[in-house]
């Protein structure tokens, strides 16, 4: 592992923010170049004006920059495989295959591996015909959870309280209420439980367990609202004690990561296992092929250690049988208890403005323990920090307890002057009662 390492990194949200910030602090990297990047990023390292889903030019930059690294953010440019590309093209890369990245991009590919490797999950059925995926719903209890096959920016999955409520859902979604995504639908038995995410950084062999995280997915306090792409989260999550996550480790990760392996598309790059607690124990609720948003933020700013050995050896492999080494770096021992505050624009997850002026994001990161990310930030003709997004800032902060770390975030929180925006003030409510 040589020093002064340049790594370019895609992606501009909130969580790729976060991943620049760590990785830039690792003595390994020299400079972190990030396309297309946002405000925050941009005080890291260069940025350049290349979209997530232009793969070509996607590419061609990979090629002028000659990193050494490149750490791909979202699942959109996965999906479309540029991992792959990038991979033949002699560089390495943080993120896994497009064949493995279906784990994420189509949940009936998802729960068919499940079934096959054996990984406990909700019962489900996949449809494309309405009166067929009706028929299934009534053989289910209420409410019903409904799924786009394919990516929806995370709004994908509905929780319908009724048979009205869940057969109105069937037809919208399969004539195209997320357009190709939702051609194919995916019906799941509802699980009861408390869900966590657990983050598996992986070179298809070996894992490393990065601490478990609790996001917040409503729009409202106590849980109400609509689903958004995540209101907040916190880390370390108390309801996966060392049990559950040996569990998850021996019934969940293992089985996969082998069965992938032996089915010629190993996976590589970061894991989300999304798992739902029940009283039988823990079972998927999703997976995703890359770290979560907001979760990776709560993550990065807990860890004491370097997040890029671990980064690096998922790319390049090393990971199994040095697992210990890799945890060492990151100094999992000394994680601080993080959570991190999502301040959206009024009206998301629906319509909203954008443009209006955020002023204090300054004075909110020189307060103890804080740091915040940018999301959906840029800059106006005037200089000015604008809002240019849905979910625009994740106010984020460590304590030595997790009422610490809140507290502190929402005093950041105070600092910013946006009559525009909003939060939840609950973040942690389940771990803190």
């Amino acid at each position: 592992m040589s020093a002064a390492m340049n790594i370019l990194l895609i992606g501009s949200g909130g969580r790729e923010h976060a991943l620049a910030w760590k990785m830039a602090q690792s003595p390994l990297v020299d400079m972190v170049h990030s396309t297309p990047g946002n405000p925050g990023m941009d005080e890291i390292g260069p940025c350049f004006d290349v979209a997530v889903t232009d793969i070509d030019k996607l590419v061609q930059l990979t090629l002028q920059v000659e990193p050494d690294l490149v750490v791909i953010g979202p699942e959109a440019p996965l999906a479309e495989g540029l991992a792959d590309i990038l991979r033949a093209r002699g560089f390495d890369v943080f993120g896994p295959s497009q064949q493995a990245a279906q784990l994420e991009s189509s949940k009936a590919f998802s729960k068919a591996r499940m079934v096959q490797y054996g990984v406990p999950t909700a019962a489900y059925g996949e449809f494309t015909d309405p009166v067929l995926a009706k028929s299934y719903l009534r053989t289910l209890e209420a409410p019903y959870v409904l799924k786009a096959d394919g990516l929806a920016a995370g709004k994908g999955v509905v929780i319908a309280e009724t048979l009205e409520q869940a057969d109105a859902e069937i037809d919208e979604m399969l004539s195209g209420k997320f357009g190709d995504a939702s051609a194919t639908l995916v019906i799941e038995e509802f699980m009861h439980g408390e869900e966590a995410s657990i983050f598996v950084i992986t070179d298809g062999a070996g894992a490393v367990y990065l601490p478990a995280a609790q996001d917040h997915k409503r729009a409202g306090d106590g849980d109400t609202g609509p689903n958004t792409g995540g209101m907040g989260a916190y880390a370390p999550a108390p309801v996966v004690t060392d049990d559950i996550l040996a569990r998850v480790k021996a019934e969940i990760v293992q089985p996969m990561l082998k069965g992938m392996k032996a089915d010629g598309m190993p996976y590589q790059g970061v894991l989300y296992v999304g798992i739902m607690v029940t009283e039988s124990g823990p079972k998927v609720v999703e997976f995703n092929a890359r770290f979560g948003d907001p979760e990776c933020q709560v993550l990065m700013k807990g860890l004491k250690g370097d997040i890029v050995p671990a980064i690096l050896g998922a790319a390049t492999g090393g990971l199994e049988g040095n697992e210990e080494a890799f945890e060492a770096l990151l100094e999992l021992d000394g994680f601080e208890p993080t959570a991190t505050i999502v301040l959206a624009t009024e009206g998301y997850p629906g319509s909203y403005a954008k443009g209006s002026i955020i002023r204090g994001v300054k004075p909110a990161n020189e307060l103890p323990g804080v740091t915040v990310f940018h999301a959906g930030t840029d800059i106006d003709e005037g200089g000015a920090l604008v809002a240019n997004g849905g979910r625009v800032l994740n106010v984020t902060a460590s304590g030595e307890t997790l009422k610490e770390a809140v507290d502190r975030a929402y005093a950041g929180v105070e600092q910013i002057d946006w009559p525009e925006g909003f939060c939840r003030r609950d973040i942690g409510w389940r771990a803190l009662s």
